[in-house]
């Protein structure tokens, strides 16, 4: 055996003297188990024994690197022992920085992905403080529970690295309503339902993307990739699994190569409505017909040759939907379901703009939605609408009238102030003309002038000249010569007029009254968010851009909103055949900027889907 030196004796002397005043008071809080005592000990005399002839100068050094190994190696033990390592350790993953995983299968989780801790320590991410943000603080431990750290001078062992779902980050709750009763008293389950969900969902087109690619410097780029995007996105749509999805920004290549593919493979039937002119983006509806069958699909298009009011490309989509019920409610019946998707004007300044193009789709809703006795199905509109909640076209879709007259055009949207500005655009009356065939109730003018029995009433005896009139006693020319057929020449009776006196058949132009400064319609839709987070006590976010949150897409459904004074409850409605049952929460404006904004890695558009669950009445024959 080897002499032994100064160092090797130092060396078992601070061992002992460390087993006998520390180890035994560490260990005794924390574990009773005699294998973590022996696991520790021989590990560290195992550690001092190893390289004797180091200096005393960096002994201090390689003692703190050496006990924090001692410390690991317990962690390492084959029979851990619970009341020293607290939770179950979990496995390190090996894969890239960004990482998804299956999605959670109940319904208060979002589309699910993790985040490796690990990952925040590289270089590109130490100094951004959204990420910094992205870490959840650990629950606080008991004091009585706290172990005691003997080690002066020594920071004490972090514990190791751990991932965070997605859903812990970005939390969106289910809020159920099915529950809970109406403002009639009556509890949204009572009688057979007719329930589906339905998502508004804009996607952000690629091109739009990399045309606008300032906006999105705080993205990584790999994130931005369209196949990473797509995959995120199919992930989430058949995590929600929704029965109608209305989408908007969907790139028209995108859409016929890839995106109709595979959600037919997922059972829906879509529609899609690519914006006018050189647009690449459109909207695109999409239904399952296992629950419903199309009883009509109507294209809108927004823009009007020869109107400068409409001279922009956005596009709009009405489908009309029965929905089937199955067999064993016996011989019942439910309402058709009238649905339109849109996404209008971003512009700021061109309020005048957007009601114009609002007025378009809500006349054309009007005439999917009519029924034979005049009143309307039940409807559900949703989209970008960029507008923002309270504002005057927000606020003229949900109340059913706006006066307009002198209002200043930016302020229609409420999208950004510009009052400081010399020039701005207000709006006149009549905000469209004539020539559009809208009335100021945004209906079509044929819809409020029904169709005559008989479009012209003439006499049989008016109908009678026409036989000898000097047109009809001249021969044609080119008329072929046939003996018996084409020879014989039309005798006018003595009496009858060579001319006929034409009366004035044609129909005026239909005239329908113009309210001076004010538009209106009678949908009577409500919608289906609060835009506010009471338990936060935040507005809620769909959208982010330049780093600022707002709401710009909305549900909007048909249901007759009733007054409630104590303001709590914002789904108060009337009796009627369409009930809201849920939605998925949005978010706030910190916590999206916890998550590094949107787009995300998980997050794959710069906006939020939109969730919602409706019930129809169900009725008999």
């Amino acid at each position: 055996m080897a002499p032994r030196g100064p160092d090797q004796e130092e060396c078992e002397g601070l061992l002992q003297q460390w087993q006998e005043e520390g180890s035994s008071q560490v260990l005794s809080t924390v574990s009773e188990d005699p294998l973590v005592d022996k696991g520790l000990a021989q590990s560290s005399l195992a550690l001092l024994m190893d390289n004797p002839g180091e200096q005393d100068a960096t002994s201090e050094d390689k003692w703190s690197s050496r006990q924090l190994s001692d410390l690991r190696a317990v962690e390492n033990l084959e029979e851990p022992c619970p009341e020293v390592l607290g939770d179950e350790a979990l496995p390190e993953v090996e894969g890239p920085m960004w990482a998804a995983v299956p999605m959670q299968s109940g319904p208060q989780y979002a589309d699910c992905a993790v985040l490796s801790m690990g990952a925040l320590a590289a270089e590109q991410w130490e100094e951004d403080p959204a990420v910094v943000a992205w870490s959840i603080a650990p629950e606080p431990m008991p004091q009585e529970e706290a172990p005691i750290w003997p080690f002066e001078g020594l920071g004490q062992l972090q514990p190791p690295p751990m991932e965070i779902p997605y859903h812990e980050i970005l939390w969106r709750e289910w809020e159920d309503f099915s529950t809970q009763p109406d403002a009639q008293g009556l509890e949204a389950g009572d009688g057979p339902q007719f329930q589906f969900t339905l998502m508004s969902y804009n996607i952000l087109a690629q091109d739009l993307m990399q045309q606008s690619s300032e906006l999105y410097l705080h993205c990584h780029p790999d994130i931005l990739n369209w196949n990473y995007r797509f995959a995120n996105l199919m992930q989430e749509f058949q995590h929600w699994d929704p029965d109608i999805l209305c989408l908007q920004e969907v790139q028209e290549d995108h859409y016929w190569e890839q995106l109709e593919p595979s959600l037919r493979m997922m059972g829906f039937t879509c529609f899609y409505k690519r914006r006018t002119g050189c647009k690449t983006d459109g909207c695109a509806v999409c239904y399952k017909p296992t629950r419903f069958r199309l009883l009509c699909a109507s294209p809108v298009e927004y823009f009007r040759p020869g109107l400068e009011l409409l001279n922009r490309d956005n596009v709009g989509l009405v489908l009309l939907l029965q929905p089937l019920v199955p067999e064993g409610l016996g011989q019942v019946s439910v309402a058709p379901l009238c649905v339109a998707n849109t996404h209008v004007l971003y512009n700021p300044r061109r309020g005048d703009v957007k009601l114009a193009q609002m007025a378009i789709l809500l006349a054309e809703v009007d005439k999917v939605a009519r029924l034979s006795d005049g009143s309307h199905c039940p409807i559900i509109l949703c989209g970008d609408l960029n507008s923002v909640p309270d504002s005057p076209l927000y606020n003229f879709i949900r109340d059913g009238e706006l006066q307009y007259h002198g209002m200043p055009a930016w302020k229609v949207s409420g999208q950004e102030d510009f009052s400081h500005q010399l020039y701005q655009r207000k709006l006149q009356a009549p905000l469209w003309p004539s020539s559009l065939g809208i009335t100021d109730c945004c209906q079509y003018v044929t819809s409020c002038h029904p169709k005559r029995l008989e479009r012209r009433k003439y006499s049989r005896d008016f109908l009678l000249r026409f036989h000898f009139c000097n047109i009809a006693c001249q021969r044609p020319v080119g008329l072929v010569l046939m003996e018996g057929v084409t020879d014989a020449k039309p005798e006018r009776p003595a009496g009858w007029a060579e001319s006929v006196l034409e009366e004035d058949t044609s129909e005026p132009e239909p005239v329908f009254p113009r309210t001076v400064g004010t538009i209106q319609h009678c949908l009577h839709l409500t919608s289906a968010y609060t835009h506010f987070l009471p338990q936060h006590g935040l507005p809620e976010v769909t959208t982010m851009p330049l780093g600022l949150g707002t709401t710009v897409d909305y549900i909007f459904f048909s249901a007759d909103s009733c007054e409630n004074g104590n303001g709590t409850d914002h789904r108060l409605y009337q009796d009627g055949t369409l009930k809201l049952l849920g939605r998925l929460s949005l978010l706030s404006e910190e916590i999206l900027w916890a998550a590094n904004g949107l787009p995300n890695p998980f997050c794959s558009s710069d906006h939020l889907c939109l969730l919602a669950s409706f019930g129809m009445e169900v009725t008999a024959p």
